[in-house]
């Protein structure tokens, strides 16, 4: 330490003789060192900046999506939000998500989740539990059903983004055209299309009595279910844990699908479809009812996309006589991964994507229903989807799957079975029910099995 006083104290004091450039060199050296150490803190900044990889479903409205990650990043430019985006089948990607994070990838820091998931995820330990961060207060700003189906054994692991609950639309100008008001029940639904069908086609105008979601994926089991539960049936019962599906209630729903529906007033095409194609065909203006989820309504009323603007209506689903109406609950949700290694910047973007300003460019730009409380009573959500407000009881009442950590295994059984049964018209159902049935129950003993 004396030493380098020494050698350094005259360089800084004399200003005579041989050692008046002596400051000037070592001056003119320190201002280089001092701009090569800036340089390089700025680089290893740079190089600090975090980022975050998302896996995301194929969305319905991309635009939307597209302005809510340029929200995050000028609000946040220490963080770069590195986006996957997956199929839009929700059984396609619960494969490639799960595949990912089986094998602790680490391309997933955020993810979305179908509402049937967090069990699952949970159980496996590839949802990291949110309680620390998802404080309870705030829990409690949102819809209750929302949080129950992010919850798993007293923890919470996904953030509601917004909900999801069968919805029943329909042609209002041809129901007033033909003096008919919107049905309640299945038969009534069935016969109205049949008559404006009937009537339509003399003119030499395609058009169908129906569209929904058929195809052999998660949605043909949300479809089935608003069949099943509104003639008085269940698929299973969470207390017992036995299946209702050979049950007559859930055998006689089936079989009017089957009978009524596919290639009747419905295309045998809608064998194929999930939402996007079975939107389509009501959004030409080929289909008289239609089946789907509140984004439709975004998507009917677009002048862009839509031919038939101001001519849908909304309603509750139908049910079967001496029944009452069900919706399956739908929805997405935000978690984050447990072998993130960047679970702050992941909690940041989480709770983003999930406060007000988002659900509010969701349900304003994609029709997505919000599941924060406060935004039922939005006037700008209001004026634009008036109907958030009637439909909020059926938003708060949908019914669950069954909610198990092996649903995906329930599910595929389900998926199977319906898409048998109501695309052969020759198969036994009672023995076909009989059979998925016991399968489900093996399932679900499993699962009891292991508490």
């Amino acid at each position: 330490m004396n030493n380098h006083l020494k050698t350094t104290q005259p360089c800084v004091t004399s200003r005579r003789g041989p050692f008046l450039k002596m400051p000037v060199c070592i001056f003119v050296c320190l201002c280089m060192v001092f701009l090569l150490n800036t340089t390089a803190c700025t680089k290893k900044t740079e190089k600090e900046k975090t980022t975050i990889h998302f896996v995301t479903w194929k969305p319905n409205i991309p635009a939307a999506w597209d302005e809510i990650f340029r929200i995050f990043e000028a609000g946040n430019p220490d963080i770069e939000v590195a986006t996957e985006t997956g199929p839009h089948s929700s059984t396609a990607f619960h494969d490639l998500l799960t595949q990912k994070l089986k094998n602790r990838s680490e391309d997933v820091d955020v993810f979305l989740m179908d509402v049937i998931w967090p069990p699952e995820f949970a159980a496996a330990g590839w949802a990291a539990p949110l309680d620390e961060m998802f404080l309870a207060s705030e829990q409690e700003k949102f819809l209750g059903g929302a949080i129950l189906a992010n919850s798993y054994r007293g923890k919470i692991y996904g953030i509601p983004l917004f909900i999801d609950s069968g919805i029943l639309y329909y042609r209002k100008d041809l129901l007033r055209k033909y003096v008919f008001k919107p049905q309640e029940t299945w038969q009534e639904m069935v016969k109205q299309a049949e008559v404006i069908v009937a009537n339509e086609s003399i003119k030499g105008g395609e058009l169908y009595g129906f569209s929904g979601q058929f195809k052999q994926y998660e949605g043909l089991v949300c479809d089935m279910m608003e069949y099943i539960l509104s003639n008085g049936g269940e698929i299973l019962s969470p207390e017992s844990g036995k299946s209702g599906l050979a049950d007559k209630p859930a055998i006689e729903a089936v079989r009017f699908v089957r009978e009524n529906i596919i290639g009747k007033i419905a295309p045998v095409g809608v064998l194929t479809y999930q939402e996007p194609e079975s939107l389509d065909i009501f959004i030409q203006g080929k289909a008289v009812f239609h089946r789907n989820w509140p984004y439709a309504w975004e998507v009917s009323n677009n002048p862009e996309r839509s031919a038939i603007v101001g001519k849908a209506g909304i309603s509750r689903l139908p049910h079967f006589e001496g029944n009452r109406s069900y919706s399956t609950l739908g929805g997405w949700q935000v978690g984050i991964s447990s072998y993130s290694k960047k679970k702050e910047a992941a909690w940041k973007f989480a709770k983003f994507l999930t406060g007000e300003k988002i659900q509010k460019i969701l349900a304003l730009k994609a029709g997505r229903a919000p599941t924060r409380e406060a935004l039922y009573k939005d006037p700008e959500i209001l004026k634009a989807y008036p109907h958030f407000s009637d439909l909020k009881d059926v938003f708060l009442t949908a019914h669950p799957r069954p909610r198990t950590p092996l649903y995906p295994a329930v599910s595929n059984v389900l998926q199977r079975y319906f898409s048998k049964a109501i695309s052969s018209p020759d198969i036994n159902l009672e023995e076909e029910a009989k059979a998925a049935s016991e399968e489900v129950e093996k399932i679900i003993a499993m699962e009891r099995g292991d508490k």
